[in-house]
């Protein structure tokens, strides 16, 4: 039977964790100073002046490089509960898991041939 009075300290944890932000976010833009002027709307380079315009355009490429590696490695996280478990789930599971990994091997080689692995 589903009981509401179980989940007091996870509703505690959620009001908590929701509020904490929303008044930092309140309480910094109440007290912070608001002063317009030419070095706030200047561009900062670690104390450095500014050379050049601050809009600089990037290859693609740099981002599916990041891209890639992001989604590689967010998916071997998902063997690792296949890993704990397998003496419990059994052979089914490695299927699963083998099946998983040959499309993540797929993926790697598509990635490679339309070369998103180069860096340069």
């Amino acid at each position: 039977m589903f009981l509401l009075y179980e989940y007091d300290i996870f509703w505690a944890f959620l009001i908590i964790s929701s509020l904490i932000p929303i008044l930092a976010f309140l309480i910094s833009g109440i007290l912070a100073p608001i002063r317009k002027g030419p070095e706030k709307l200047s561009s900062y380079e670690s104390g450095i002046e500014p050379m050049g315009d601050a809009w600089l355009q990037f290859r693609i490429r740099y981002y599916m490089f990041a891209l890639v590696f992001v989604v590689f490695d967010v998916e071997t996280v998902f063997l690792y509960p296949w890993a704990m478990s397998f003496d419990v789930l059994g052979v089914s599971v490695f299927i699963e898991a083998f099946i998983f990994v040959l499309i993540l091997i797929v993926g790697l080689v598509y990635a490679w041939r339309k070369g998103a692995l180069e860096w340069s």
